[in-house]
């Protein structure tokens, strides 16, 4: 496939899934699970006749390591969607990347350069006019909104735990493993919550489907795969464009409104998210061709 088309294809899959964790109404943990495990039951026999399986000791670890911290991330998320608005859950989880640049940063000793410091304090301003600067001082604000940040902080680790292994194996491979410990993960904190995991009403059943099939499983397929042909860098910011799919579907499907500030605020963040992108090499080459 195309790799363009692809990227494409894949963001509006996963554009979907916090649409279909509002509409099943079931518990968020369950969503999560069974988005995770419905994908890695279909990718399971295609991996035994083709072979998908082999995998070093090293790769095998980071794969199952990061599928664990993958379902915290998607069981954290799940749990603020049903606090906040689909749009502003999506948007604040969103921030993976900054926190990527934070850790690369603080823990790896990584220069950042001065676009993303400036990216990184356009997204804070743009935070505070979302939230509120009086929710903020008097920590008056939706538990839903810390818990959107908690779950963009895990993917960044996600991002970090993985960053490279797909250049050494095949996305399935990596996709299967992962979504194993993920899947895995997240069905013993159900049961540990005694969560019900069987008896669900058909809204339930097609929305876990949908999040299984279409945002997991079609979803992270595609998107691996283009980042196999594109700099990670222009997918990256291609991906903020779920935020704005996801919030017109909110609109539609879930009649879900936004107040100015929200709105403004938003905007913001995303510009802020994409500043974090650029390079100061390419804005100097921009000027000098407009010169």
């Amino acid at each position: 496939m195309n790799p363009k088309a692809s990227l494409i294809i894949g963001i509006l899959c996963i554009s979907f899934s916090p649409i279909f964790v509002k509409l099943a109404g079931a518990d968020p943990l369950a969503s999560g699970f069974y988005r995770i495990f419905i994908a890695w039951l279909c990718l399971l026999p295609y991996c035994i006749i083709k072979g998908y399986l082999k995998i070093s000791r090293k790769d095998l670890i980071i794969a199952l390591i990061g599928g664990v911290v993958f379902g915290v991330d998607i069981a954290v998320w799940n749990l603020s969607l049903v606090k906040i608005s689909a749009t502003v859950s999506t948007l604040i989880a969103n921030l993976a990347p900054v926190w990527v640049g934070l850790i690369s940063y603080l823990v790896f000793k990584r220069k950042s350069g001065k676009m993303f410091w400036i990216g990184t304090w356009v997204a804070i301003f743009g935070m505070v006019i979302l939230v509120g600067y009086q929710n903020i001082l008097s920590l008056q604000f939706n538990i839903g909104i810390p818990l959107a940040l908690l779950a963009s902080l895990f993917y960044a680790i996600y991002i970090v735990i993985t960053r490279g292994i797909l250049q050494k194996i095949s996305t399935i491979t990596f996709m299967f493993y992962n979504m194993l410990a993920g899947s895995a993960f997240l069905f013993v904190i159900n049961l540990f919550r005694h969560n019900e995991l069987v008896n669900f009403s058909s809204t339930a059943w097609l929305c876990f489907l949908g999040m299984g099939l279409l945002c997991q499983l079609a979803g992270w397929l595609t998107i691996n795969h283009t980042l196999r042909f594109l700099e990670s860098t222009k997918v990256s910011i291609a991906l903020l464009s779920q935020t704005v799919i996801a919030g017109f579907l909110a609109i539609l499907l879930l009649n879900e409104t936004l107040e100015l500030k929200e709105i403004i605020g938003s905007v913001i963040v995303l510009g802020g998210i994409a500043i974090t992108f650029l390079k100061p090499s390419k804005i100097t080459s921009l000027k000098v061709k407009q010169s």
